[in-house]
C-alpha cells in the first residue's frame, strides 16, 4: 500500500515538473517558475557580464579634457563591427543570457506574455547591443518592449535607453520631442527624470543649441544622485559656460567638482583646479593662497599621476601674472614628466613659445614652436594658426638678426679707432672665457662618455680620443658683446679678469720689455730658435729656457674686426638705410601679422628717432597712427595731427580724413593698384606698366605688397628685354625681398626656370607648326594699317587654310604681325614670297618665315638677329 501510494505521489510530481516547465501553459506554477529561473538564474549572469563589460569602458577610456566633454562617458569607436556580430565579449555574453531567457523561458499565450521578467530580458539585451556600439539592434529591443510590454515597469527605462539609443545614431529632433514628451506626460522618478534630461542635453549640445543644453544639464546635475554623473555633469557645465565666456559662472561649477572631494575621481577634481587657474585673476592675498594651495597639492602623493597637468596649470598661473622665470620652470617641469598626454605637451611647447615671443627671443620661441607642431594633428586650426605664427616668425628673426648687425656695424663703425679696440678687446674677452668654457664642458662630457663606455665595455682605454676642441664657430663680425652666461661672469681664472690681465701685461713690460710674438718670449730674439722644440731644456741656456708660444688665433685679434668695419661712408649710408627699412618691416609684421602693437610701435618709434628717409617718415607715422587708436588713443590723435599738418596733400591724409576720391590714378588701395597694373600686364601694355610701377613702388614703400609689385616689373621686364635682363631682375627681387612669398617665388623660377630657358636654342627639326612674321615699328601706325590690309585682303582671297594673324609684342619699340596656321615649311615659304613679290599683296617689310618653337626662343632671348644670322647662306 505504501509503495503504491509512493508511486502515485512521484507520477504527480513529476506531472507537476512537467506542467512547471512548459512555457505553453498559463498556471501559477508555470509562471514563477519560469520568472524564478529567468530572474535568478540567467539574468542575473547576463546582469554580471554587463557590469564587467562596462566597468571596462569606463576603466579603458581616456578623458580628452581638453575639448568638450561628452554627456556620457562612452565614446563611439570607429572599428564597426563585423557583420554586426559583437565585438565584446562580456557584452556578447550579456546578449547571449538575455537571448537564452527569451528563447527558452518565454510565455507568449494567446498574444500575451505571462512571464514578467522577458521584458527584463530585452532590457538587458538592448543595454549589451547599445554598449557593443550595434545601436540599430538596440533600438530594436527597446521598441520591442514598448509594443509587446507597454504595462511593464520598465517602460520608462525603456523609452530612456531609446532616445539615447536615437541621439547615438543622430536622430537628434527625434529623440528631444520624444524625451520632452515623457517628461511632461509623466511624472518620473528622480534618478529617471535626471537621465531623461542628460539625453536631452547631448541632443541639444549635438544640434549646437548650448543654452537650451545648459538648462537641462543644470536639472540632470540636480536630480541625478550618482557622483560619477554629478562630476561629470558639473565639469561639462564649467566648460560650456567657459565656451560662453561666463568666466564667474565656469568657476562655480569647476569649484562644485573641486568640493565633491573624494566623492570626484582625482582626475576631475585636478582637471578643476587646472580650468580655474587659468579663468581665474588671483592678486594680492588671493595670488599667495593660489601659491600656498599650489604647494600643497604638489606634495600630495596621491596627485603624483597627475604632475604633468599640475605643474602646466601653475605655468598659465604665473604666464598670467608675467612672471617668465616662473612659468617656464613649471612648463619644463611639466614637459620633465613625460606626459602622455601629446596636447599637453604640445601646450607646454606652445605657451613656451609665446612667452619667448613676448621677450623678442624668437629663435627660443621658433624651436618651441616647431616641437608644439610636431604634436598637434595638421588638420587641426590650431596647428594651422601655429604654422601660420612660425611661418611669419622666419621673415622676423632674419629681419631682426640684419637690424642688429646693422646697428652694431653703424654704432662701432662711429666710434674712434681707440674705442673701437676697446669694443673688440672686450668683446674677445669674453669669447675666449665663452670658448675655453665650452672646451671645459665638452672635455668633462667627453670623459663621461668614456666612462660609461668602459664600464658598458664597448671600448677600451687606449681607444678613447681626446682631438675635440670644443670651440664654437666664428662669431659674426660687429656683434656686440654680450653676458649671458653667469657661469663665465663669476669664473675666478686669470685670464677671464681683465683687469688682473692688464695688470700682468705691465709686469710683464717691466721686467721682460717689448717681445715679438715670433719665438721664444724668453729671448731677446727668436732668431736660430727651434720653434718645433717645445720644452726641451737643452735648446738653450738654464736662463733662458724656452717656451713655444701658440699660434694666435685670428678671431681673438681686434685687427679681424676692425678691418672688416665699412670705411666708405656711402657703404654706411647703404648700412643705415637698409637697417631703417628693416625696422620698418619690423614695425609692420609685428603689427599686421602678430597684433603685437607694443613692439610695433617700439621699432616705429625707433625707426623715427633714426631720422630715416623721407619716403618712410609718412607711412611709418601712419602706421603709429593705426597702433595708438588701439593703444594709446592721446597719441593717435597727436600723430593725426602732424600727418595732416605736414602732409596735407598725402594719401594717408586722405585715407585718415575720409577725404580720398572714390575713383582715380594714385588715389586707390595698394591692392586696387595692383590689380590695375597687373590687367595692363595682360593686355600686353608692358611699356605703360614699367612706366608705372616704379612710381608705385616708392608710394608704397615699407607695405606688404611692395614685393608683388617688385615681381611683377621683372616678368615685365623679361617681355621687353629677354632672358637676361629677367633674370637680373628676378635675382633682385630673390636678395631684396627673400621671406615674402614673392621672392620665395623669384628663387624658385631661379632655381627651376632659369636655367632651363637658358639652355634653350634654336632648332632645325622639322615643326608641324608654322608662322610667318613681320617685324613693325610700335610708333608707325600708318605701316601697320597697311600690313594689315595686305593682310586682310589675303585672306579674303586666298586663305585655303584657315589662316589668322595676331600682333604680338616684342621689345619696348618693336612688335610682330604674325600668320599663323601654317602647317608645313614650304608653304610658309610661299606665303613669305607672296607677300615679297605678288603686287596684290606686296610690302615693304620682309615676311620671316620661322617655326614655332624657334618663335618661342625668340621672344624669351630676344635674340631674332641671331636666328636671322642663322638663316643666311
Amino acid at each position: 500500500m505504501k509503495s503504491n501510494t509512493f508511486k502515485y505521489i512521484s507520477a504527480l510530481l513529476f506531472l507537476s515538473f512537467l506542467i512547471a516547465c512548459s512555457t505553453k501553459k498559463d498556471t501559477f506554477l508555470a509562471r514563477n517558475s519560469h520568472a524564478l529561473s529567468t530572474k535568478l538564474n540567467i539574468l542575473y549572469n547576463g546582469q554580471i557580464a554587463l557590469d564587467k563589460g562596462v566597468k571596462g569602458i569606463n576603466d579603458n577610456t581616456v578623458e580628452n579634457f581638453w575639448k568638450r566633454l561628452p554627456v556620457e562617458k562612452m565614446q563611439v569607436s570607429d572599428d564597426a563591427s563585423v557583420d554586426g556580430k559583437p565585438k565584446n565579449a562580456d557584452f556578447e555574453l550579456a546578449e547571449a543570457k538575455a537571448t537564452k531567457a527569451i528563447q527558452k523561458h518565454s510565455m507568449n499565450i494567446g498574444g500575451r506574455e505571462k512571464n514578467y521578467q522577458i521584458d527584463e530580458a530585452y532590457l538587458l539585451l538592448g543595454k549589451a547591443r547599445y554598449y557593443d556600439q550595434r545601436f540599430i539592434p538596440a533600438l530594436d529591443a527597446f521598441n520591442y518592449i514598448l509594443y509587446k510590454y507597454p504595462n511593464s515597469s520598465n517602460i520608462y527605462d525603456a523609452k530612456i535607453w531609446r532616445e539615447k539609443t536615437n541621439v547615438r545614431l543622430g536622430n537628434d529632433a527625434l529623440a528631444i520631442k520624444n524625451t520632452s514628451k515623457l517628461i511632461k506626460d509623466n511624472d518620473l522618478k528622480k534618478q529617471a527624470f535626471a537621465n531623461a534630461n542628460a539625453i536631452l542635453a547631448s541632443a541639444f549640445l549635438n544640434i549646437e543649441e548650448k543654452d537650451s543644453a545648459i538648462v537641462k544639464l543644470k536639472l540632470a546635475n540636480e536630480y541625478t544622485k550618482r557622483h560619477e554623473d554629478k562630476e561629470r555633469y558639473s565639469f561639462l557645465l564649467g566648460q560650456l559656460y567657459e565656451e560662453a565666456g561666463q568666466k564667474d559662472s565656469a568657476i562655480y561649477f569647476y569649484q562644485t567638482v573641486i568640493d565633491m572631494n573624494r566623492k570626484a575621481e582625482r582626475k576631475f577634481v585636478i582637471q578643476a583646479y587646472a580650468k580655474k587657474a587659468k579663468l581665474n585673476n588671483y592678486q594680492g592675498e588671493d595670488y599667495d593662497l593660489f601659491v600656498k594651495k599650489s604647494k600643497k597639492i604638489m606634495e600630495d602623493r596621491e596627485n603624483r599621476p597627475y604632475l604633468d597637468v599640475i605643474y602646466h596649470s601653475i605655468g598659465i598661473f604665473y604666464d598670467n601674472n608675467n612672471d617668465k622665470e616662473n612659468a617656464l620652470d613649471y612648463y619644463n617641469a611639466s614637459l620633465d614628466t613625460k606626459s602622455s598626454d601629446s596636447y599637453l605637451n604640445a601646450s607646454n611647447y606652445r605657451n613656451i613659445g609665446n612667452l619667448y615671443f613676448k621677450h623678442t627671443d624668437y629663435i627660443s620661441a621658433a624651436k618651441s614652436y616647431d616641437k608644439s607642431l610636431e604634436l598637434l594633428d595638421p588638420k587641426t586650426r590650431e596647428h594651422l594658426q601655429i604654422s601660420k605664427i612660425r611661418k611669419n616668425l622666419d621673415e622676423a628673426i632674419v629681419n631682426e638678426g640684419i637690424a642688429k648687425r646693422n646697428d652694431s656695424i653703424i654704432y662701432v663703425a662711429s666710434l674712434k679707432e681707440p674705442e673701437q679696440i676697446v669694443y673688440y678687446e672686450n668683446y674677445i674677452q669674453k669669447l675666449k672665457s665663452s670658448d675655453e668654457l665650452k672646451k671645459l664642458l665638452t672635455e668633462k662630457q667627453k670623459k663621461m662618455d668614456e666612462n660609461i663606455a668602459l664600464n658598458a665595455g664597448t671600448i677600451s682605454p687606449n681607444d678613447a680620443s681626446s682631438n675635440q676642441n670644443g670651440q664654437m664657430a666664428n662669431p659674426p663680425a660687429f656683434v656686440p658683446p654680450t653676458n649671458n652666461n653667469p657661469a663665465v661672469t663669476s669664473n675666478t681664472f686669470y685670464f677671464y679678469n681683465p683687469n688682473t690681465v692688464a695688470y700682468g701685461k705691465l709686469e710683464f713690460k717691466k721686467i721682460w720689455g717689448n717681445r715679438a710674438q715670433n719665438g721664444y718670449w724668453r729671448v731677446s730674439s727668436g732668431a736660430g730658435q727651434n720653434q718645433n722644440t717645445p720644452g726641451v731644456n737643452t735648446a738653450v741656456e738654464a736662463t733662458d729656457k724656452p717656451i713655444v708660444s701658440k699660434e694666435v688665433d685670428e678671431k681673438y685679434t681686434t685687427d679681424y674686426y676692425i678691418k672688416q668695419l665699412p670705411k666708405s661712408q656711402t657703404v654706411i649710408d647703404s648700412i643705415t638705410k637698409e637697417r631703417n627699412t628693416i625696422y620698418y618691416q619690423l614695425g609692420v609684421i609685428y603689427k599686421e601679422k602678430f597684433k603685437e602693437y607694443n613692439l610695433a610701435s617700439a621699432r616705429l618709434e625707433q625707426l623715427l628717432l633714426y631720422q630715416p628717409e623721407e619716403k618712410l617718415i609718412l607711412p611709418t607715422k601712419y602706421n603709429l597712427y593705426k597702433i595708438y587708436e588701439i593703444t594709446n588713443p592721446t597719441k593717435a590723435v597727436s600723430i593725426k595731427n602732424e600727418i595732416i599738418s605736414q602732409y596735407p596733400n598725402s594719401r594717408y591724409t586722405q585715407i585718415i580724413t575720409n577725404s580720398a576720391p572714390k575713383e582715380g590714378v594714385g588715389n586707390d588701395t595698394p591692392e586696387r593698384e595692383y590689380e590695375n597694373l597687373y590687367r595692363l600686364f595682360q593686355q600686353e601694355y608692358f611699356t605703360s606698366v614699367l612706366q608705372q610701377v616704379d612710381g608705385l613702388i616708392n608710394n608704397f614703400t615699407g607695405e606688404a605688397i611692395v614685393p608683388k609689385f617688385e615681381l611683377l616689373k621683372a616678368y615685365t621686364i623679361g617681355k621687353l628685354y629677354g632672358l637676361e635682363a629677367y633674370k637680373k631682375a628676378i635675382e633682385y627681387v630673390a636678395d631684396n625681398y627673400a621671406n615674402s612669398n614673392e621672392g620665395k617665388d623669384a628663387i624658385e623660377i631661379l632655381k627651376t626656370q632659369i636655367p632651363l630657358l637658358e639652355k634653350m636654342s634654336f632648332s632645325t627639326v622639322d615643326s608641324k607648326n608654322w608662322k610667318v612674321i613681320f617685324r613693325i615699328d610700335k610708333n608707325d601706325e600708318k605701316s601697320i594699317s597697311a600690313i594689315e590690309s595686305k593682310i586682310a585682303l589675303f585672306f579674303t582671297n586666298e586663305n585655303v587654310e584657315k589662316l589668322k594673324y595676331t600682333c604680338d609684342s616684342y621689345t619696348e619699340k618693336e612688335s610682330f604681325i604674325s600668320i599663323q596656321g601654317i602647317h608645313s615649311e614650304s608653304y610658309a615659304q610661299f606665303v613669305a614670297a607672296l607677300f615679297a613679290e605678288n603686287e596684290k599683296y606686296k610690302m615693304k617689310q620682309l615676311g620671316i618665315v620661322i617655326s614655332n618653337e624657334n618663335y618661342k626662343i625668340v621672344q624669351i632671348k630676344k635674340n631674332i638677329e641671331e636666328f636671322l644670322s642663322l638663316k643666311k647662306p
